[in-house]
Formats: structure tokens, sequence, C-alpha cells
């Protein structure tokens, strides 16, 4: 059949309107296979890492296993050589270093690989009526009601008076027992229900049920309390007093799957923002000899505010890239003025259930690709870095050149809320930076949502900048 002569109106519709398609709609085959394998690996990731120390050991176990080394001050580096640091086991830095100087500047992947869940106190461990349960104090910006009833386990890592440290991972292994946070039934709810949403549940009822069976030989009080702490001190040789000096999380018992009968989809805990970490990362281990040396951060602490020696507000950055750059006897500062960053954060994905938070026509959209954001913050883009049009233009032009499905996105309505990043930090260090990332469904919840499409899209818009 003889093909229709486009009308005059539809060339210009072409070449002046921006009519981004669904991804699916433009996916190549070679795309599609890349993709579905790209996704089985994050996944093995995302139940190998359920907290930042968790992240930062797979990290170190994936990075070595391509080469990586440690770095160490006064190391002489040349193009080519692979190199990592990790901060306090809970943030790690990782670098490949390029054809040219650093006095070029470098290509920054920069995300982080903390998420929100449900902290320990120093002194968790009580019982009251006969039930042993441990007191936590949430970390970052939870909906507290989403964390009752659910299955929890316990990771981190306990260090004892003398020293010595011991990593606890219960409920991760097949057999092993969960925990959970118990609710008010509803015959009994119609208070609670009065409430409004955030007060329902209120913070300090956020009560890990840990135990409940009594120390048989024993008559005095708390005896299921005694109970638990014989159990954990015999596989732990943890005391009481222990827990002072612990850092131990609760996190939901999910393991990560496809989502949806067509599979398109994953569901998993702490995507937010472990899916850009992993983009990040693995891009960063495909990489031979950049033309630019590409650096990966995988901070801690985003989800609080960046803070502490562990976070991206920290000097650790600065430090491991003024070694860097000693190494080849460059300044820091001529280094940070003329490199990238991609500070890569999820965005959230436009769902039609809850529309009226959303401007849709700003809005990232699930399977449209790496979603890109100008700006984040609040309100009047309060806290934003907020990228300028040359930036954005170099991007652009650095993803489609190498096929990188992408969008732009706003977090939602510009009086409904908002939310921060990394990307105001490297800004400060003299960095140029924009913020992207993979749209997420039920951000922050204990199980959350993304496109497949959209993951493999920022690894390979994450591989492209490191590349450029």
């Amino acid at each position: 059949m003889e093909e229709k002569e486009k009308t005059a109106g539809q060339l210009r519709r072409e070449i002046l309107l921006d009519q981004r398609k669904n991804g699916y709609d433009r996916l190549t085959p070679e795309d599609e296979e890349a993709m579905r394998l790209y996704c089985e690996d994050y996944k093995k990731f995302l139940d190998a890492a359920k907290t930042e120390r968790e992240a930062v050991d797979e990290t170190v176990r994936l990075a070595e296993a391509r080469g990586f080394v440690p770095f160490k001050r006064g190391m002489a580096v040349i193009p080519g050589d692979k190199l990592y640091r990790v901060n306090r086991g809970k943030a790690v830095m990782l670098a490949v270093i390029g054809e040219k100087s650093l006095a070029d500047g470098v290509s920054i992947g920069a995300a982080h690989i903390d998420s929100p869940r449900l902290d320990l106190k120093p002194q968790p461990l009580y019982e009251d009526s006969e039930l042993a349960f441990l007191k936590t104090h949430y970390y970052g910006g939870i909906r507290k009601y989403q964390w009752v009833t659910i299955p929890l386990e316990l990771h981190g890592v306990i260090v004892r008076k003398d020293g010595s440290s011991v990593k606890v991972a219960i409920g991760a292994a097949p057999g092993d027992p969960l925990f959970t946070v118990d609710d008010l039934l509803p015959h009994l709810g119609a208070e609670q229900a009065k409430k409004i949403m955030a007060e329902a549940i209120p913070g300090e009822n956020l009560n890990i049920l840990v135990g409940s069976r009594p120390f048989k030989d024993d008559e005095g009080s708390n005896r299921v309390k005694l109970a638990v702490l014989d159990i954990l001190n015999q596989k732990y040789g943890l005391t009481e007093a222990d827990f002072i000096s612990a850092e131990l999380e609760a996190v939901p018992a999910f393991g990560a799957c496809d989502i949806g009968f067509d599979r398109s989809l994953i569901g998993a805990y702490g995507q937010d923002d472990r899916v850009c970490a992993y983009a990040a990362l693995a891009a960063l281990l495909e990489l031979k000899i950049p033309t630019h040396t590409a650096v990966c951060m995988l901070a801690d602490k985003e989800e609080i505010g960046s803070e502490g020696v562990t976070g991206m507000k920290s000097a650790a950055f600065d430090t491991f890239m003024s070694d860097l750059c000693d190494a080849q006897r460059v300044a820091l500062k001529t280094c940070y003025e003329h490199s990238f960053c991609l500070s890569a954060d999820v965005t959230a994905a436009y769902d039609p259930n809850f529309a009226e938070v959303y401007e849709k026509r700003n809005s990232a959209q699930v399977n449209y690709g790496m979603g890109f954001c100008k700006y984040t913050g609040s309100r009047g883009k309060s806290g934003a870095s907020d990228a300028s049009a040359e930036v954005v233009g170099l991007v652009r032009r650095i993803l489609d050149t190498a096929g990188v499905i992408w969008q732009m996105a706003e977090l939602g309505k510009v009086d409904a809320g908002g939310g921060g990043t990394v990307a105001c930090y490297m800004a400060e260090r003299d960095i140029d930076t924009l913020d992207a990332g993979v749209p997420v469904l039920s951000m922050h919840a204990p199980f959350e949502v993304t496109g497949k499409l959209d993951c493999y899209m920022t690894y390979k818009g994450m591989k492209a900048v490191y590349e450029a």
C-alpha cells in the first residue's frame, strides 16, 4: 500500500512539538534483553543490601570482583586504575581514572544508600504484660501507619565494650524468625479511626514484638525479657548494656520481586535510593578507561539531611577527591570547577490514584525513562540547587546521543510539598549538578514500586555521563 504523504501540519508537528512516547514503543530488542538481565542483577543487590552498611559491603564485593582496589593516600594513579575508599563502613566512593587530567574535571554519579526504617533506641528492650518489645526511633520520612502489621527483619552491628563487633541479620536467612509492630483491632478502634492519619499511630507506639515465652528456671520479674536476652547472648554474646553501642535497624522482610502480570515493574523495600545507587555503581563497573575520571559517590544520611561524617555534607568526599588530585598534582578547586555531577535520586512517579497532588504536564511517568529534575526543594524551590539551562542542555545532548530514554519531571504540585537530594551539597562545592533518577510509586513506603524500563535507562544514562 502506498504511504500517504504527510501534510505540512504533520511535518511541523514532528519538528516543533515534544511528543514523547511510552518507552516500550521506543525500546530496541537489544535494550529489551539488556534490561531484563540488568533488572535481575538489581533485584539481587536489593536483597543483599537492606541497610547502608550492607550496601557498602555488597558494593565492595562487586567492585573487587571487577578489579577495584582500596585507594590509599599517596598512591600513584594512572589511566584505567580502579579505586575505592570506604567511609566508616556506611558510605563508599569509587573512581575509574580517565585519560585526561583531573584538572579537566571529573564526571560524578552521586546517590544515597540509606532508606527510611525503624532504628532501635539505645535502651530498647522491655517487657510489658509478659510480652517483650523493642523500642524504636523512626529514621527518615515515614508514614507511620505503613509500618504496623508487616513482617520485619533486624539488621545491623553490635560493638561490645572491649571493641569487638558482630554483625546481625535476623530474618534474612530461610528459617529465621521475623518480627512485627502490632496494631489495634478494628473492633476496639473507633477512637483511633477518628484521628488524622499522622496521629493514628504515635511514634512511641512503633514497638517491635520480639517474644512471649518466659525464662524457665527463674522466679524474678521480666522473665520474657530475660529469655530474649539469653537467646541474644548465646547467639551474639550480647548483654543488655551492649545495646547502647549498637546500630540495629528494623527493615521490611520483603524480597525484591516482579510486579504485574507482564512483570514490567519491580517491588521492593529501599528502592529510594538504592535503585539509583545501583545504577551509578553498575555503570561505573562497566568502564575501561573513560575520557574524564569517573567517580561514584554512595552516601549515607540523605534521608535525615545528609548530616554526620558519612553524609554528603561530610568532608570525606572532599578528602577522597583531594587525595586523587594530589596524585596528579592538581588543585582540588580546579578539579571541582570543571566537574559535573548527576545527583542520582528518585523522583515521584505520577499516580492517577492521587492525581490531586501532581501537576501532570510536569510529572514523571512510569515507563517514560530516566527522570530529570532541574530543581527539587519545596514550594518556592527552597533547598534546591536549580541547575542552569546550560547544564540541562549538555545532559540532553549526552543522553540523546547515547539513545537513552528520558523525561523531565517535578516532584508534585508547587504547593503540595516537595523534597531534597544531595544536589545542593555538590553545587556548594562549585560542581555543576543536575538531579536525575528513577520515578517511584509509593516512595518511602516499606514496599516501593519502579518500572524496569526506567531502572535500566537510569543505568544507561549514568554510563553515558561517565563516558562523555
